[in-house]
């Protein structure tokens, strides 16, 4: 696998690397890493498994055919790496799971969400797997509204006590049918995973840099004949309850002991953030219909106009 003495930013963190990360923005300059990533030998412990395992001094990721991985104290992750991986598998386990675990550690709420940037403000759309996460951000990019981050966005509180998403990846990922929806052709991109028909889009050119203030997200969710399009607000204890559903990695939380933290990051988040359940028509050739929609409620909520 390529090695590499590069910084990165990320998640509202700096990043050094041995390991080439070309999915990543490098970091300016300035500054002292606060993540360290690194090639070397990850020790196996007794009762180890595939997948997470916690322990005193760390906790250890094992991916079968692809890489261990070691993350401690929330600053440090040691790869090892299979031979016959490949290097794009192993820095998707990194960058996915492995991250994930480093956020969890540091104590940052990481949603499973995509965020984009409409009048200096992001906003955030959950939903489970296929919600359409990605393709609506997609949307919206080509608009040419900022993407902030796809699949994962990291969230903070600052010192004034308002909730920060940070950038994140600075890509998107399509199925198939939607890139070529998009007006796109799958020979123009890198696919995400080996053998599966996914397709990084890279958001560069319109990522935003810096942290931004999260304004309020969308749970994305099918409409049907029970329930046709609308957009609705949460109430406080519906939204802790998406937020907590709908953080990335987050059985992680518990096997941290980290159930109160979180549980209270989440309630802060839905105080500060409201949350809006947002059923929507289904289809490919619905999307800018059902995108404009979106975007008309979600600037009317910005400007202070929208419904409670």
């Amino acid at each position: 696998m390529p090695e590499i003495n590069c910084c990165y930013e990320v998640f509202g963190l700096r990043v050094a690397s041995e390991i080439a990360l070309p999915e990543l923005a490098v970091a300016r300059p300035g500054g002292q890493p606060e993540v360290e990533i690194r090639l070397g030998s990850v020790p196996i412990r007794d009762g180890h498994q595939s997948g997470l395992s916690i322990f005193s001094d760390g906790a250890l990721l094992r991916i079968p055919e692809v890489a261990d991985y070691w993350m401690a104290g929330g600053r440090e992750v040691v790869v090892e790496p299979n031979h016959s991986a490949s290097d794009r598998n192993v820095r998707l386990f990194l960058l996915g799971s492995a991250i994930a675990a480093i956020l969890h550690q540091r104590a940052l709420l990481p949603l499973h969400a995509n965020a984009i940037v409409i009048e200096g403000k992001a906003i955030a759309f959950l939903g489970h797997p296929g919600a359409g996460k990605s393709t609506m951000a997609a949307w919206f990019h080509d608009q040419g509204l900022g993407v902030l981050a796809d699949d994962v966005c990291a969230v903070t509180f600052d010192d004034e006590g308002r909730a920060i998403a940070h950038p994140g990846i600075p890509r998107l990922r399509l199925w198939r049918e939607a890139l070529e929806a998009s007006g796109r052709t799958t020979a123009d991109y890198e696919m995400s995973f080996d053998d599966i028909d996914k397709y990084n889009v890279p958001t560069r050119l319109n990522s935003v840099s810096g942290g931004v203030v999260l304004d309020h997200l969308y749970l994305l969710e099918k409409a049907d004949e029970a329930k046709p399009p609308a957009i609705a607000r949460l109430s406080g204890a519906a939204a802790v309850e998406v937020l907590v559903a709908n953080t990335y990695r987050g059985a992680y939380v518990s096997m941290m002991g980290k159930t109160r933290e979180h549980l209270l990051a989440c309630a802060r988040l839905a105080r500060l953030a409201p949350v809006f359940r947002a059923s929507r028509a289904w289809g490919l050739d619905l999307l800018d219909e059902e995108g404009r929609r979106l975007e008309e409620h979600a600037r009317a909520i910005i400007a202070g106009n929208g419904a409670d």
